[in-house]
């Protein structure tokens, strides 16, 4: 007889006025950037501001291209200027911001899969949790402790036997 394996996820739910000024900064920063973002084909505006350990802020925004799927998503393009700009500092926080729609616990602006796993990979090499901030334009703003809760059963390094 067949067995249950669970993986369960938690996020936080909070309000602006709940965020520590650092959090609430890289939020509004993660909207501001997300206005600049480059989606003429799909209107979904999104914006990623990254908080690195030696207190910079990498800023990062959708980038579509007729050519799908030539674009990028705010996600990867701010993690890959992290890591191309500041090799050395680890990613302690990133806020993400969808701008067209409003979070709540229902309705969860969440990273696609490719930019979970480039997220993962991050937070594997560093060792240590990535705190990931979730927001719409407006509405509640969901708190995960780790990438993991966004890629339960993720695939790692560790799984090609190296």
């Amino acid at each position: 007889m067949a067995k249950e394996l669970k993986q369960e996820v938690s996020l936080l739910i909070y309000q602006e006025s709940e965020l520590d000024n650092t959090t609430l900064d890289l939020v509004n920063k993660a909207r501001e950037i997300g206005k600049q973002a480059r989606a003429p084909y799909s209107g979904f505006q999104v914006g990623a501001a990254i908080l690195l350990s030696d207190g910079s802020i990498v800023l990062g925004n959708n980038q579509e291209n007729a050519a799908y799927p030539s674009g990028l998503c705010a996600e990867r393009v701010a993690f890959f200027a992290a890591k191309a700009n500041k090799p050395e500092a680890s990613i302690v926080k990133v806020a993400i911001a969808a701008l067209s729609m409003n979070s709540s616990e229902l309705n969860i602006p969440a990273p696609c899969g490719s930019c979970r796993q480039v997220m993962s990979e991050y937070e594997n090499d560093q060792d240590k949790p990535i705190e990931v901030y979730l927001t719409g334009g407006t509405g509640d703003i969901l708190k995960s402790n780790s990438i993991d809760n966004l890629l339960p059963f993720k695939f790692s390094s560790d799984q090609l036997g190296n």
